[in-house]
């Protein structure tokens, strides 16, 4: 089987042994994206012909006439809704009320102060007109990415929440169907891949170009997110998921091997670290690993998955831990410690950190309340969790007053003027100049 990695910081060869874990690059990046710039190329020229064909193509839905038909009445997402059973209605309903609860928070508002000559400066919140949300739908169901994604859009006041979702074979989750229901996402279409986030992007007789797309997806997916950004705006393009948990040796290493698994189970580049100070501790995490990895139901991707970008460190304490989680800026970051508040103004980043021995990382996929799409492949170093913020934009206010425009139009003609614009210093001249 694929073994996981066991590395010591005070090894000679640890830095380049962490880089080469950490290095993810996408072997089949240039065909991906080759293909994906035909598909959106075609689809921005032939609009929904072109969108009929890759959807019959791909997803096998030969009887589908139009693209028009295969947009699901408001009617199928409240018999989805009706579908499922009751423990799922509930579940899904308690986490999209924590999930509302929490981005409730983020709301911000408009703002503007006067200063003591009467001139007003200040910001203009406003919400996107349009988003389109993409779903996976492909090798499982993601009922928690339609709550996670649509929900900070609702609370931002976005107009219109455009949801796509493939159904291979025309098969359709309830559930993915019955969280879109309780997100009050507007219109739904069952169509997916790149030609989906083509569609969304450009627009077409059918469906209307929206503002931004966000949602996860598969490479190609994620190569027309990159491809399309500019058009429209996106949320991020993801990696593999991640996981690194920093212990201090005395949690139950069972709990921390289902932390490992919990991401490593997504798929075979996914990556799951642990870093601990006591050699005793990795060593019962390892036999714990070895233990229960046959008896999970998706063990082939686990073990691939461990054996390719995972590592168990030993490190010399916790805040050299803390300095190796700050190098790599992992999506999902557990405090597994004693008074972990002690140690969490040492992480500077991460997408989301979890704290103490209780908070595993599933609780923040599903139901905790801040959102679990996450910047990943270290872009924590600069990027933040999707959040209402990423549907909402500013606007800059300024209105001059008769004062204001004297006292700024000097500062302004000077600099005009130093940059060689003397337009820009004449516009500025002309208003206090006629004042005088």
């Amino acid at each position: 089987m694929n073994q996981i990695k066991q590395l010591s910081s005070t090894d000679s060869g640890f830095t380049a042994a962490l880089e080469k874990i950490m290095a993810f690059e996408s072997t089949q990046k240039e065909a991906v994206d080759s293909t994906v710039a035909d598909i959106l190329a075609n689809i921005k020229e032939r609009g929904d012909e072109a969108l009929l064909e890759y959807t019959r193509r791909f997803d096998h839905l030969d009887a589908a006439a139009s693209i028009a038909e295969l947009e699901l009445p408001r009617k199928d997402l409240q018999q989805a809704l009706k579908n499922i059973p009751a423990f799922q209605r509930e579940a899904l309903e308690q986490a999209a009320e924590r999930v509302h609860a929490f981005h409730q928070k983020q709301l911000v508002q408009s703002w503007s102060y006067t200063e003591p000559d009467g001139t007003l400066l200040g910001q203009k919140i406003t919400p996107l007109n349009r988003v389109g949300l993409y779903v996976p739908g492909g090798k499982a169901s993601y009922p928690s990415s339609v709550l996670m994604n649509a929900i900070p859009a609702k609370v931002a006041g976005v107009d219109e929440l455009i949801m796509v979702v493939p159904t291979p074979e025309n098969k359709k989750s309830d559930l993915v169907l019955a969280a879109a229901m309780i997100c009050e996402v507007d219109r739904v279409f069952t169509i997916g891949g790149a030609q989906a986030i083509g569609a969304l992007a450009y627009g077409t007789k059918t469906i209307p170009q929206v503002d931004k797309v966000v949602g996860p997806g598969n490479a190609f997916v994620a190569a027309a997110k990159r491809q399309v950004f500019g058009t429209v705006g996106i949320d991020m393009v993801a990696g593999p998921s991640e996981i690194l948990v920093i212990c201090d040796g005395m949690t139950d290493p069972d709990w921390i091997t289902m932390d490992l698994f919990s991401q490593a189970e997504h798929d075979e580049l996914a990556q799951a670290i642990l870093l601990s100070p006591d050699a005793n501790f990795i060593k019962a995490v390892t036999e714990s690993i070895a233990r229960h990895l046959e008896g999970m139901p998706r063990k082939t991707v686990i073990r691939s998955s461990l054996g390719n970008r995972s590592a168990l460190i030993q490190v010399r304490n916790l805040d050299e831990a803390c300095d190796i989680a700050n190098h790599i800026a992992p999506e999902h970051l557990e405090l597994s410690v004693e008074q972990p508040d002690k140690w969490v103004d040492k992480i500077r980043h991460a997408g989301t950190i979890f704290l103490g021995r209780y908070t595993s990382e599933a609780l923040g996929d599903y139901c905790a309340g801040p959102n679990h799409v996450l910047p990943t492949s270290g872009t924590a170093r600069f990027s933040s969790p999707l959040g209402v913020y990423d549907f909402q934009k500013r606007s800059n206010l300024i209105q001059a007053s008769k004062q204001g425009a004297a006292r700024l139009g000097v500062i302004a003609s000077i600099l005009a003027n130093g940059e060689g614009l003397q337009a820009h210093a004449m516009s500025a001249e002309c208003r206090y100049k006629k004042n005088n």
